[in-house]
């Protein structure tokens, strides 16, 4: 298992990294034709930082308000897995539903307490998540550890983009190749580097720790044997299938 950067277009091959990727890159020498690895989730970070309600029109379509500032909560490294990886339906839901998002990965040094230049500074890369959420125990138990920790329940990847403008993207999620979800990060409520700044007051970013930005409208039930596919513009597709957990 090791990190690793993409070159080329036509015939993409993976460089293999000696250690990680933040910093000085320097290579082992060794490289793959990107269709002969497995890729894994391209980060584990110590913290996943979602931001609730974050495109006015998904608010409206969970009955909530856009709120004053952004709405976090937390899911642990534990819900990460890769590209071609399952998503286990838990007993305990009976609605579990998919949310496309653009993840954002922080570099070095981290970020605490930074402002708004110091935000996108602070930015390594990123990448495409599925907050995967148990939509009937969030409505439940109010709060959202629950719906939102189950192992499985944040599809991460299939790489980190270095170099993306983030600021009107296309997000799209497909389930079984029907479309679900469609938005532009443009109608983000709150933008990248605000989300950010306001997250590093709270708690210190580390390098690697991801923050999910939010998801537009369309959010709907998976349910076993089903492919779901979150795409953004500049980052490629994200695919995984859905089964029950056994």
């Amino acid at each position: 298992m090791s990190f690793g950067v993409v070159e080329g277009d036509q015939s993409p091959t993976i460089a293999e990294l000696d250690g990680h990727p933040f910093g000085r890159l320097t290579f082992t020498g060794q490289r793959w034709a990107l269709a002969d690895v497995r890729l894994l989730a391209p980060m584990l970070p110590s913290k996943i930082v979602c931001v609730g309600r974050n495109y006015a029109d998904h608010a409206k379509e969970m009955g909530g308000e856009v709120p004053a500032e952004p709405l976090l909560f937390l899911k642990p490294s534990t819900t990460i897995i890769g590209p071609n990886d399952a998503i286990s339906l838990p007993p305990q839901s009976q609605q579990v539903e998919h949310e496309a998002e653009l993840a954002i990965v922080i570099g070095l040094p981290g970020a605490r307490r930074v402002d708004r230049a110091e935000a996108e500074k602070a930015i390594f890369g990123y990448s495409i998540a599925n907050d995967v959420t148990a939509r009937d125990l969030q409505k439940k138990d109010v709060q959202f550890t629950r719906a939102k920790g189950f192992d499985s329940f944040c599809p991460f990847g299939p790489w980190i983009e270095t170099e993306l403008d983030w600021r009107d993207l296309e997000v799209r999620c497909e389930v079984n190749e029907e479309v679900r979800q469609l938005g532009r990060t443009k109608d983000m409520v709150f933008d990248v580097p605000t989300l950010v700044s306001y997250v590093s007051h709270v708690m210190t970013l580390l390098p690697g720790d991801v923050i999910l930005t939010g998801t537009p409208a369309g959010v709907s039930e998976l349910n076993a044997g089903d492919s779901v596919t979150v795409s953004i513009e500049g980052l490629g597709a994200l695919t995984n299938k859905v089964v029950e957990l056994v």
